[in-house]
């Protein structure tokens, strides 16, 4: 243990398109489908405490996913989050933080398990706590990662797209994630092994973003705002989709520039969660 804790990035990430795969185990269940970790992210610190606290942007807040980390690693801990991705807007903060504490937690706490097992208790974390199904495997990888099988880093199969690109995003409020989960499943998974189907056939930036657009539409998730974007996007020559759950779209190189919006901008992350 350190008086300064241990600190972890994990970056952003947004999906494109996903299906709902459920298990009587959190650690198989989880999401097949595609997304983007981005530079932006989200910076963990944990520190040993008397009692278990969590703050997020210096506020006091309830978040399961990190209790449930920490149950699961014996850990009293004042978890400390730092975000440069707006919250509850398809950017996976829940799984960054579920991360991010199990990695830093376990060199705090000296706890010596392997990356693959933190990784799978943070996805499990996240499953259970009903806030994310694929995060947090694809916030581990890193890149543009292709979830071709759901679960954690022992049930599932990864790929990916091998590029690297300028994405510029714009939110314009939250979804509720358990809300949309319980919608209508069996039309967001049809709609997702579509989409998936066509990037793993083709795995180009162009055909995933084509792809996430088709599902956002075949899945009924598009809201007024999110569609005018898209289009403006994509009247000014570039390409867009919808962030898989918030009221978010990003888009690749100036695509929201130049449709005339002020977006945050920022990149493909090359590698996966870190210790610092």
């Amino acid at each position: 243990m350190t008086d300064e804790g241990t600190q972890a990035f994990v970056p952003g990430h947004v999906t494109g398109f996903f299906t709902i795969e459920r298990d009587d185990d959190p650690t198989k269940a989880g999401s097949r489908g595609c997304g983007l970790t981005l530079t932006d992210g989200v910076t963990v610190t944990v520190r040993p405490a008397e009692e278990s606290t969590c703050y997020l942007d210096g506020t006091s807040i309830e978040m399961e996913p990190v209790e449930r980390v920490l149950d699961a690693l014996n850990a009293t801990a004042r978890v400390t989050a730092e975000s440069g991705i707006p919250i509850g807007s398809g950017f996976g903060v829940s799984g960054a933080m579920a991360l991010g504490t199990a990695l830093a937690a376990n060199v705090e706490f000296d706890r010596r398990l392997s990356e693959n097992e933190l990784i799978t208790i943070a996805h499990g974390a996240d499953v259970q706590s009903g806030t994310g199904l694929g995060d947090v495997v694809a916030q581990a990888r890193g890149g543009i990662p292709i979830r071709l099988e759901p679960g954690g880093p022992h049930d599932n199969e990864l790929d990916g797209i091998p590029r690297r690109v300028r994405v510029e995003y714009v939110t314009f409020g939250d979804l509720s994630t358990p809300d949309v989960l319980d919608d209508d499943p069996e039309r967001i998974t049809e709609a997702g092994e579509t989409a998936l189907s066509r990037v793993v056939g083709e795995p180009t930036l162009t055909s995933f973003v084509y792809a996430s657009r088709r599902f956002a539409r075949e899945a009924e998730l598009l809201t007024p705002r999110v569609r005018d974007a898209i289009e403006a996007v994509s009247e000014a020559g570039g390409e867009a989709s919808m962030a898989m759950l918030g009221e978010t779209v990003f888009a690749f190189g100036t695509g929201l520039t130049d449709a005339g919006y002020d977006p945050q901008v920022c990149g493909t992350h090359s590698a996966g969660a870190t210790l610092r």
